[in-house]
């Protein structure tokens, strides 16, 4: 997607540990869901349209 990240409003999810665990943050936007790596916010994020992310949340969640 060509619409910069960085304006984008980033969070973890709230079963995220604070002492540096491995974990992503996305954002949410009109057309797609962004993701990145907690740890180093200076690598490129990648997105996904909102309806694929949909069905792997719904994967995980019933794993």
């Amino acid at each position: 997607m060509s619409s910069g990240t960085t304006e984008l409003a980033w969070f973890k999810s709230s079963f995220s540990g604070s002492q540096g665990d491995d974990c992503v943050e996305i954002a949410i936007a009109e057309q797609a869901v962004h993701v990145r790596d907690s740890k180093d916010v200076s690598r490129p994020a990648f997105s996904v349209e909102r309806e694929q992310w949909s069905r792997f949340v719904g994967f995980v969640a019933e794993a």
